[in-house]
């Protein structure tokens, strides 16, 4: 895997996790639930900006499964953030 690839998908996990970390606090600090939903919904998001390469390599599935685990995990992070806008 290219160093630069990887980089970058380190960067984007830590970033997203490090918005869920403030997202928790504010809920911990607010007690409002959206929030929690925000800090849900990074949380998926970072992880399904490394599951596609993790599960290519680790399982040796094609890259389109992997890229379909991704979307899903992605999108489940992308709902957890719009339902926390409309609540």
């Amino acid at each position: 895997m290219d160093a630069s690839f990887l980089l970058a998908k380190l960067i984007t996990l830590a970033l997203s996790l490090v918005v869920a970390y403030l997202a928790f606090h504010g809920y911990r600090r607010s007690g409002r639930t959206p929030m929690l939903y925000v800090s849900g919904g990074f949380v998926f998001i970072g992880a399904g900006a490394i599951c596609e390469g993790l599960i290519y390599h680790v399982f040796g599935t094609t890259i389109a499964s992997a890229a379909l685990v991704q979307a899903v995990i992605v999108s489940s992070g992308m709902g957890l953030v719009l339902l926390s806008l409309t609540k």
